[in-house]
């Protein structure tokens, strides 16, 4: 094996332009710790916000990317052989120590998430953060045939891929979704949605009421949100799209309305039962998880202005040669 590896690296916060790419040593395996050969990986907006500077924890210089597909290197871990299909989400990865956007990584043992799947590797780095918090989202919505739904931020990698899960289960359920700009209203309706509305300024354009919303945008219209629950319907907070972290001058008496509940769900909590659920789930429903663009490593910076862009849509990836 070479003993080198290209690595997008970030030394200051601010624009894509800030990536420098670079070549440095692949890490040497330790104890407790595995190596990854990184096939792909999506790109997400907590790494944008990252890049900005907005992660107080994240001290720079550093290997952003917080998710990644690859097969196992080398390992200290027991159960894993060389050469074994993964997927790693989360943990500290890409902010206390180097994370994805390379061709190798070290990551924690416990970190490390076996997949049994026949997918491409296109398809399985779109799946890891976007779908597994889709799923979660999903689950804890508890969504039945004939709910009425609402997804928040629309055109997000997470409000597609949460439509397409639901779609497949339920392809009675209305779907609705909320954006900023009707700009890409009728792409958005022919992956599935059955109406776009317009969300001005975080106040939704429609009197209707929903029996789940999925809330994406997050704390900076939640209050919002609740003026179009149904009595007993669900709201899931899981984004924080808004740029807002949190809600301030929130009475849960008098906000949660109309005998709503109001739930969340963290990627951060990542569990193989749950992933092995999701990657079945995929498979039995067959969904299509292809990506909406694929770059490459060099392309980081391009696909970071992408995502940022008007022109920005779906799940957008990274795949190593």
């Amino acid at each position: 094996m070479r003993n080198k590896m290209k690595a997008m690296v970030i030394y200051e916060p601010g624009g894509p332009e800030k990536f420098v790419l670079e070549e440095r040593a692949i890490p040497s395996v330790k104890e407790g710790w595995t190596l990854v050969k990184i096939k792909g990986f999506g790109i997400n907006h907590s790494e944008i916000f990252t890049r900005k500077g907005l992660s107080p924890t994240v001290q720079f210089p550093r290997i952003l990317g917080i998710e990644c597909v690859g097969q196992v290197v080398e390992t200290t871990r027991r159960d894993l052989q060389e050469g074994q299909k993964i997927v790693s989400i989360m943990g500290e990865m890409g902010r206390a120590y180097d994370g994805s956007y390379a061709e190798y990584v070290l990551l924690p043992n416990e970190q490390i998430y076996p997949v049994d799947s026949q997918l491409s590797w296109a398809e399985l780095a779109a799946i890891p953060e976007t779908y597994y918090t889709a799923f979660g989202s999903f689950k804890n919505m508890q969504i039945k045939e004939g709910d009425s739904i609402l997804v928040r931020a629309a055109t997000s990698g997470v409000g597609l891929a949460f439509l397409k899960l639901v779609k497949a289960q339920f392809p009675q359920n209305r779907v609705v979704g909320a954006v900023r700009s009707l700009a890409k209203k009728d792409l958005l309706q022919q992956q599935g949605f059955d109406e776009i509305i317009l969300d001005e300024r975080g106040v939704l354009q429609t009197e209707e009421k929903f029996d789940k919303i999925l809330e994406l945008v997050g704390p900076a219209t939640l209050k919002n949100s609740f003026d179009h629950i149904q009595s007993a319907g669900i709201i899931c907070n899981t984004g924080q799209l808004g740029g807002k972290w949190y809600v301030e001058e929130f009475d849960p008496i008098v906000e949660i309305r109309n005998n709503s509940y109001l739930t969340s769900f963290y990627s951060g909590n990542v569990h193989q039962q749950l992933i092995d659920e999701l990657f079945s789930y995929i498979d039995a429903y067959k969904i299509n998880v292809s990506p909406q663009r694929i770059f490459s490593l060099e392309q980081i910076p391009a696909a970071h202005s992408y995502i940022e862009s008007q022109a920005g849509f779906g799940k957008v990836v990274v795949l190593n040669n």
